[in-house]
């Protein structure tokens, strides 16, 4: 199974005053988003399902990535603050082996790579890694991992 995380974009707003868990995304991550689902769609990443974090960032990511790939988003509470290894394993069980694309946040998701593939990953704003996962989630091997900006210029 294929397991796709998919980091939101930029939601970096130098005025904000609202609670850190309600930052939407900027103007330039929903268009960087746009063109990092271009890409998706053009390198025929194919997963069966997309799953999110509930923050507005990562819903608002997950919401353009999934019109380009004409997937429907799943809100996974799992996926909001402190994602592990354990919490991805329960995802991994109900979606019974299909290939999913999973959309969150930093630091838990390069925590969780690491874990997964043993490797020393930092997953950039609008970054994607893909991950072969074996044993229901217990060990993984990274197949890619492409910066945004790499995926963008691709478009």
């Amino acid at each position: 199974m294929k397991v796709y995380f998919l980091r939101h974009g930029q939601a970096d707003w130098p005025a904000w005053r609202g609670p850190d868990d309600e930052r939407p995304l900027t103007k330039k991550g929903r268009k960087q988003m746009k063109r990092i689902a271009k890409f998706l769609d053009t390198a025929e990443v194919d997963p069966k399902r997309i799953l999110s974090s509930p923050l507005p960032r990562a819903l608002q990511t997950a919401d353009i990535v999934g019109k380009e790939l004409g997937l429907d988003v799943e809100e996974e509470p799992f996926l909001g603050k402190g994602f592990r290894l354990h919490k991805l394993r329960k995802i991994l069980e109900r979606t019974g082996g299909e290939d999913v694309m999973v959309v969150g946040h930093e630091p838990d998701f390069s925590t969780v790579l690491n874990h997964l593939t043993g490797g020393h990953v930092k997953l950039a704003k609008a970054g994607i890694a893909c991950v072969e996962v074996e044993d229901r989630g217990s060990r993984g091997r990274l197949l890619w991992l492409i910066p945004p900006k790499l995926a963008a210029s691709r478009c």
